[in-house]
């Protein structure tokens, strides 16, 4: 299987968990410790993101 590549930075990762208050668990244990509802979470707050960057990229 091929490796994916992911589209978020690492730095846009850490910044989302340090936002959504998970910076601790993922310090401590690794993406891998973090609940699946705060990735999803983390998802969804990348998207938020993403579109308030696109609606003012159409706003110039």
């Amino acid at each position: 299987m091929a490796k994916r590549r992911g589209i978020m930075s690492e730095e846009l990762k850490y910044e989302l968990a340090k936002e959504l208050g998970v910076d601790g668990i993922l310090a401590n244990e690794g993406w891998g410790g973090v609940p699946s509802r705060d990735c999803g979470n983390l998802v969804r707050l990348a998207i938020e993101k993403a579109e308030q960057a696109m609606a003012q990229n159409r706003k110039q």
